[in-house]
């Protein structure tokens, strides 16, 4: 499902490519009586929300997921390719810095996601391994996917990147904070930022949930 209207919202979004098709969320219809049990319904993603996209991504375990699987607590993200020698390892380092500056009881509740642009060479394998040198805990998600899906994801987070000869790729340096829905709060664009702006978007994101908390205990 594209999110035509995800484009216009959030304006960091602006260099996406038109023709995105907007299809209406529909409702599960009941096909039988066979289910007594009923279960409440999903609280329905802002239109704001990455996570609308159906595309299909693998991680380094190799296991099949959508990005919507993410869902359900806020998410640290950041588009870039493992054999990268240059400013990637930089953009991981300040990922580290941000998540170790957390508080600690933030810090669990919080992800943190890589995104290969390198559909070729970045396989489930290869971010295995990038994951193993680098020790990225298991709060750490890496993903790949084919061309078309990771080129409409950058598009999404206003993320430029071309390919060179040599197969490497010259690219933007953006750290994007998504709130529990998916939902863009900041993005914090260069290399070796301060982490208090990260830091700053985190607390924001959980905002809107202890908000809630708060309401239902009043």
């Amino acid at each position: 499902m594209k999110i035509h209207h995800l484009l216009t919202a959030v304006s960091v979004l602006a260099l996406v490519r038109t023709g995105l098709a907007a299809e209406p969320v529909t409702a599960l219809t009941n096909q039988a009586d066979c289910c007594a049990k009923e279960l409440p319904a999903a609280t329905p993603l802002s239109d704001r929300s990455l996570y609308q996209l159906d595309s299909s991504w693998t991680n380094d375990a190799g296991a099949a997921l959508q990005l919507a699987s993410l869902r359900g607590r806020p998410q640290v993200v950041t588009m870039f390719f493992a054999s990268c020698q240059f400013t990637c390892p930089v953009l991981v380092k300040d990922m580290r810095r941000i998540e170790a500056a957390l508080p600690e009881n933030t810090r669990t509740n919080v992800g943190f996601v890589l995104v290969s642009f390198d559909s070729t060479r970045d396989t489930p394998a290869t971010l295995a391994h990038y994951r193993k040198t680098h020790g990225l805990a298991a709060n750490w998600t890496l993903l790949r996917a084919a061309p078309d899906d990771v080129l409409e994801l950058g598009a999404l987070l206003g993320v430029k990147f071309k390919k060179d000869l040599r197969g490497d790729f010259a690219h933007s340096n953006v750290i994007t904070v998504l709130d529990a829905d998916g939902a863009i709060v900041r993005q914090i664009v260069g290399l070796n930022r301060d982490t208090s702006e990260a830091i700053g978007a985190v607390e924001q994101a959980f905002t809107p949930k202890k908000k809630e908390q708060k309401n239902k205990t009043e």
